[in-house]
C-alpha cells in the first residue's frame, strides 16, 4: 500500500484534514460529519465511511477523472492511520 500525506489545519482534528498523493497529486479531503458541516461540492466524488461511532465524509479536491481505486486506496490508508479498522466506505450518505 502506498504511503500518503496529510495536511491538518491548526484548528482542525486528525479527522478534517486533507490526504496528499504525491504522485498523482489528488487530494481528498476528510469530514467529521458528526462535529462539522459538509456540504457536497458540484463536480467532485465523495465517499462516506462509519466504524464505531465515526460517521466521515470524504471528497476529491479538483477532481479530474482519477481512477476511483486511487480514492478508495487513500480513504482504506487514512482509515488505518486513524486505528479505524472496522471501517465501511459508502458511495452514497449510510
Amino acid at each position: 500500500m502506498s504511503n500518503y500525506l496529510i495536511s491538518i489545519a491548526n484548528h482542525e482534528t486528525a479527522a478534517g484534514g486533507i490526504i496528499h498523493d504525491p504522485a498523482s497529486k489528488l487530494k481528498v479531503r476528510v469530514f467529521d460529519v458528526l462535529k462539522s458541516k459538509f456540504k457536497p461540492s458540484k463536480g467532485e466524488m465523495r465517499f462516506f465511511v462509519t466504524a464505531n461511532d465515526e460517521v466521515l465524509a470524504f471528497e476529491t479536491k479538483g477532481y479530474k477523472k482519477h481512477r476511483e481505486l486511487l480514492i478508495l486506496q487513500m480513504i482504506s490508508w487514512y482509515c488505518s492511520y486513524l486505528g479505524l479498522f472496522e471501517a465501511r466506505i459508502y458511495p452514497n450518505w449510510p
